[in-house]
């Protein structure tokens, strides 16, 4: 008696509005999905950068092995010459000496030096003690644990008076790789310098 009727035409209007809603949302959740993927990336990248620096820092130092005092003048009592024999941290990488900078305080002032043929008011000096593939002679780098290089500095001319290092002295040398890893050497000249030629500090 009663007739049922339908719009087939209707249904189908909202199945393709529904998919097309359906369809938008996965693309907006893929672009995001994207960017985040993209940032987090960035941020590993950016995070391993940073820990990798901090970490050559800490490791990519230079390590004291003796301090020594010579030149020394018999009458003013005053040691001309300072050598620092150092040798790369352990778990360091290699360490070019040529590109170190050390800063010399003492009571005349602070001094930043680097390295040169000849130890003065500017530049300290480097010569082998130890190094199995000559990499210390030809390039001033050390690639081995064993090997050893002595710094030479002109205690002398870095005093303001040109004579060195009295008795009792003191003084500190900063040693800042090419990584920026430091290493802090305090220098403190024994209160009687008589009859000695070498000394260690």
């Amino acid at each position: 008696m009663f007739t049922e009727l339908r719009n087939d035409d209707d249904r189908g209007q909202v199945g393709i509005g529904t998919l097309i809603v359906f369809i938008a949302m996965v693309l907006v959740a893929a672009i995001a999905a994207g960017v985040l993927i993209n940032t987090a990336g960035f941020l590993q990248s950016s995070a391993e950068e940073t820990g990798q620096q901090s970490s050559d820092q800490v490791t990519n130092r230079l390590e004291v092995v003796s301090t020594v005092g010579t030149n020394i003048d018999s009458s003013t009592k005053e040691v001309g010459t300072v050598e620092i024999t150092v040798k790369k941290a352990p778990g360091a990488a290699n360490i070019d000496i040529g590109s170190t900078i050390a800063q010399w305080v003492d009571s005349s002032g602070s001094y930043d030096l680097t390295q040169g043929d000849t130890a003065n008011s500017t530049n300290f000096n480097v010569s082998t003690v130890q190094d199995d593939d000559t990499s210390i002679t030809d390039s001033n780098v050390l690639n081995d644990p064993s090997d050893r290089a002595t710094l030479q500095f002109d205690s002398a001319a870095l005093d303001s008076g040109g004579n060195g290092l009295g008795e009792g002295a003191t003084a500190t040398i900063q040693l800042n790789t090419q990584s920026g890893g430091t290493t802090t050497v305090r220098l403190v000249v024994p209160e009687t310098l008589s009859g000695n030629s070498a000394v260690t500090l």
